[in-house]
């Protein structure tokens, strides 16, 4: 399985606690495969560190990591994988993104949300727009013909979500901290295809 990252964690005493923590979906092997191919081809290399993800939560307080973890670990005992669907790349001005759509995701988000209220920054305080980037930090232009071309050969299709992926952000690569698979529960899911 692909990992947002580069390293095998390490154990900091003391400061690591404070480092903030960033909460990722799990996507199953074949979508993040192909995510991975499009970000290795399009983003620039010098500064792709990271496999491709689609980011829950940007910035959740590192002292707060044993809260967070039980969080996602009854959450996650209590959900089964669920289907995403994967809409066109869209453009981010100096990159290009795959939007991905679910109700149960969008769910999911949203009660995390309300338990970490008090801990969320503002840009984790907004309402989710799930996301894969696989182009960022290019000129304008070069975004726009690449959205083109990647809009050109897309068709839709379904992603899976597996579980929850919970890294440490120390100023450069992520280091894991944590992985919790989706192990039960319903299956039932309305996909929202709005937009």
């Amino acid at each position: 399985m692909a990992r947002p990252w580069c390293a095998p964690a390490t154990r900091r005493s003391g400061a690591a606690l404070a480092d903030p923590l960033i909460l990722t979906l799990r996507l199953d092997a074949a979508s993040q495969t192909w995510f991975d191919r499009l970000r290795r081809a399009h983003f620039p290399p010098e500064r792709n560190f990271l496999a491709a993800h689609l980011t829950l939560f940007h910035a959740l307080p590192g002292a707060e990591r044993a809260a967070i973890e039980a969080r996602l670990r009854a959450v996650a005992a209590a959900e089964a994988p669920f289907p995403l669907e994967v809409g066109p790349p869209f453009p981010l001005g100096r990159g290009v993104a795959f939007r991905l759509f679910s109700d149960k995701l969008q769910f999911l988000h949203a009660g995390l949300a309300a338990g970490w209220r008090d801990w969320l920054g503002p840009q984790d305080r907004q309402r989710l727009r799930p996301h894969v980037t696989v182009q960022n930090k290019v000129a304008p232009e070069a975004a726009r013909v690449l959205q083109g071309e990647l809009a050109a050969g897309f068709s839709p299709f379904v992603a899976t979500g597996e579980g929850f992926q919970l890294w440490h952000y120390r100023g450069g690569p992520w280091e894991e901290a944590g992985e919790f698979g989706f192990e039960g529960g319903s299956n039932q899911v309305n996909r929202d295809q709005s937009g």
